[in-house]
């Protein structure tokens, strides 16, 4: 437990108040544009090149709830992780403080398409989880060697889910080939459309869970994305995936 202690203080260090800053610096006008037009957006750094250090070095300590190897339920091939709680202080707080800019943007989605608002606040999001008996932490690490995918899915725990999510890229991108992230949108009466989304260390994507409004001659619609991983070529990738609701 003293290196877990190690690793999650050293982490802290980057991503408490100095997070924040970072999350509320980041240009929200452009990143909501990028959503709008398609469906994901590069956020620029968000933790710094320790930060990503120290909080990759968690992934062989205990601070996880369950452990899922992607081949043995057909999902791909690597493993990810989800954390336990308390979650680390860096992944508790770069959630709290990037939700009320995706719920800002998740609620001009829902009056587009004329659903329900989503709360303000990650607080009153999860008290929402919790009340339709979804309380097991979402957030998650992932590890991909040499061969390893993720294929096209959903992150889906629940009747309750919020329509946006977050990956940060821990691991520097000189350290592997390929494991970009890949995403489709499933256009009605059209062929789909791929969007491949490279990072640099510290850098997030913000992106559509499951579905967003899309624009057309009409009106606004629905379409349907999905995500994935490509076939990292060489050595080995670390990334933080940060979802907005809990899971069942």
């Amino acid at each position: 437990m003293a290196d877990d202690k190690h690793a999650d203080a050293a982490a802290g260090t980057d991503a408490g108040g100095e997070a924040a800053a970072r999350v509320a610096a980041l240009d929200w006008p452009r990143i909501a544009a990028d959503m709008d037009a398609f469906g994901v957006a590069n956020t620029g750094p968000l933790l710094s090149p320790a930060a990503c250090e120290a909080l990759a070095a968690l992934y062989d300590t205990d601070r996880f709830r369950s452990r899922v190897v992607m081949a043995r339920h057909g999902f791909g091939s690597g493993e990810y992780k989800y954390f336990a709680h308390p979650l680390p202080d860096p992944v508790a707080e770069l959630r709290a403080a990037m939700y009320p800019h995706a719920a800002a943007i998740a609620n001009a989605w829902a009056e587009r398409l004329g659903t329900d608002p989503y709360p303000p606040t990650l607080p009153e999001m999860l008290a929402r989880c919790h009340a339709a008996g979804q309380e097991k932490p979402t957030p998650l690490m992932l590890r991909y060697g040499p061969g390893d995918y993720n294929c096209l899915h959903q992150d889906l725990y629940g009747a309750v889910a919020f329509p946006l999510q977050l990956v940060v890229l821990l691991t520097d991108p000189a350290e592997f080939a390929g494991g970009e992230l890949v995403l489709t949108e499933q256009r009605p009466r059209m062929q789909s459309r791929a969007e491949v989304v490279t990072l640099r260390r510290g850098e997030g994507a913000l992106f559509t869970t499951s579905i967003r409004p899309r624009r057309g001659t009409k009106g606004d619609h629905r379409v349907m994305m999905r995500h994935g991983v490509s076939r990292l070529r060489s050595g080995t990738r670390h990334t933080l995936g940060i979802i907005f609701h809990d899971a069942a």
